[in-house]
């Protein structure tokens, strides 16, 4: 059976992407919505830092937090089946923590909600490619996937790790998907 996603009064499954920069999390979310025919939410921080003409700013990350939890929203309304997130509230939060030490106390009540979806925790071991954007390579990569498991865990939701290279990478992602699906029940639409 699907579950009901809080507050929503829809039924939907949620696969969540995250974990450090550079560990494939857009390619991933797109390739899985493609193999179960379905949706999957971009990722909105990319382009929104993207598109400024400064530097980001504390503020400009609370925006784009806003926007995540309202895709969310957005995305279960239309669809009712699966749907793949490239990224979402737990990898701001981190990057709060990160960089300002600090972070709007809603995010974990909103992650919270998230307690019935599934986050695929994306491990560091393939290459870290700059690209104008990216902040984090060498060790702390390492260190940023510590802590967005220490999150995971701290806030009790369900995770799984995806790790190898190439297709490996895309086959353990579906492994781990269909795994959190027979187990919870959930028809999947494919």
């Amino acid at each position: 059976m699907e579950k009901k996603v809080e507050g929503t009064g829809k039924y939907c499954i949620r696969i969540i992407l995250t974990g450090p920069e550079s560990t494939g999390k857009t390619e991933l979310a797109s390739a899985l919505a493609d193999k179960y025919n379905t949706a999957y939410i971009p990722e909105y921080a990319r382009e929104y830092i993207g598109s400024l003409n400064r530097p980001y700013e504390y503020d400009d990350l609370v925006h784009i937090a806003k926007h995540q939890k309202e895709q969310m929203k957005d995305f279960i309304s239309r669809v009712h089946t699966i749907i793949f997130a490239d990224t979402y509230l737990m990898i701001t939060r981190v990057w709060f923590e990160w960089v300002y030490r600090k972070y709007p106390s809603w995010i974990d009540d909103e992650l919270k909600k998230t307690r019935d979806a599934l986050y695929l925790l994306c491990k560091p071991d393939i290459p870290w490619f700059p690209d104008g954007m990216r902040e984090n390579g060498g060790k702390n990569r390492e260190i940023l996937f510590q802590t967005y498991e220490n999150h995971l865990r701290y806030l009790g939701l369900h995770y799984r790790y995806v790790s190898g290279q190439g297709d490996m990478r895309m086959e353990n992602a579906c492994r781990q998907v269909e795994e959190f699906i027979n187990e919870k029940g959930i028809r999947s639409k494919r």
